[in-house]
């Protein structure tokens, strides 16, 4: 079975999910018509050039993006990275150099800008995360929790801060929650039992791709956590527990490592996770925490364009 959760990098499905976006960006500003104001007053020859440049401390990601904006618009705008994604920014700091004509870029300025804005503070937030539990052995993983269309792109700007990736969609694990087992008509699983039972349906359905999948399994009592550890799930996810009770869950792991047990669980904790509560979690020695906030409350990075003469 794997021992963890397949990482989102730049390749063509990312760039593809990019592509997409745009488009729908373009047309929602423009509508197969035209930008009026920027026809109206600007000659078609005008040439121009602008720097994207950040007005805040913080991760940039995006150095891809300008130039699908451009090409999806008919633009014959060109664009230099002056940063790259992952990198550290500071205010004032220029991290892209657009030039072209200015119609081009004056119709894309706001598009560019949302896109950047967007990655940027995603990488941003996770890097506040991942820096709050450096020292600790516990990682950072987010979720889910994201903006439609934008799973990949927003998992992809996690790594760039410094987090890591969870799974990428339903088709990719297995992850056992109370639901599923609230809904398991005509069965009463236990933990361990509805793992087992998992695993051979899956085997059943697609015998390959059964073999690749994370097995996990949400617990919320550390009885449940015993139970869970007898069928020997790649991950168990600790949800809403206490500090105190995250210990206790990481000394039952252990010791049931101890005593010859062939596979270790990797415990993850979730539910109530800020940049005020991460560390006190992290250092109770679970393995990874899950936190929904770096995708779906990210605060924009303002960047800003700054036209040169």
């Amino acid at each position: 079975m794997p021992a963890d959760f397949t990482p989102v990098s730049w390749d063509d499905a990312l760039a593809d999910d990019l592509r997409q976006l745009v488009r729908l960006a373009l047309d929602e500003d423009l509508e197969g018509q035209r930008d009026w104001t920027t026809a109206s007053l600007v000659g078609e020859a005008t040439p121009s050039a602008a720097d994207v440049v950040s007005r805040q401390h913080g991760v940039f990601v995006g150095e891809r993006i300008a130039a699908a904006v451009f090409a999806a618009a008919g633009a014959g705008a060109e664009c230099e990275a002056l940063a790259h994604d992952g990198d550290l920014v500071e205010p004032g700091q220029a991290v892209l150099r657009l030039t072209g004509l200015a119609r081009d870029l004056l119709t894309c300025e706001r598009t560019v800008l949302n896109f950047l804005g967007r990655l940027s503070g995603v990488a941003s937030l996770a890097k506040q995360y991942a820096d709050a539990i450096a020292g600790t052995t516990a990682r950072v993983y987010d979720t889910r929790k994201t903006l439609p269309g934008w799973r990949r792109l927003d998992k992809y700007a996690v790594r760039m801060g410094g987090g890591s990736n969870h799974r990428t969609g339903l088709y990719d694990a297995v992850m056992i929650k109370d639901n599923h087992l609230a809904h398991a008509e005509g069965l009463d699983l236990s933990p361990a039992g509805a793992l087992e039972r998992s695993r051979a349906e899956c085997a059943r359905l697609d015998p390959a791709a059964a073999g690749r999948l994370v097995y996990e399994i949400e617990v919320d009592s550390l009885d449940q956590l015993r139970d869970a550890l007898m069928a020997d799930p790649d991950v168990v996810l600790l949800d809403n527990m206490s500090n105190e009770q995250l210990s206790k869950a990481v000394a039952i792991r252990n010791e049931r490592s101890s005593e010859g047990a062939s596979h270790r669980a990797v415990l993850e904790a979730s539910g109530g996770v800020n940049l005020n509560t991460i560390a006190g979690i992290a250092r109770t020695g679970v393995d990874r925490i899950s936190v929904g906030a770096l995708t779906h409350s990210a605060p924009v990075l303002d960047l800003g364009l700054d036209w040169k003469p």
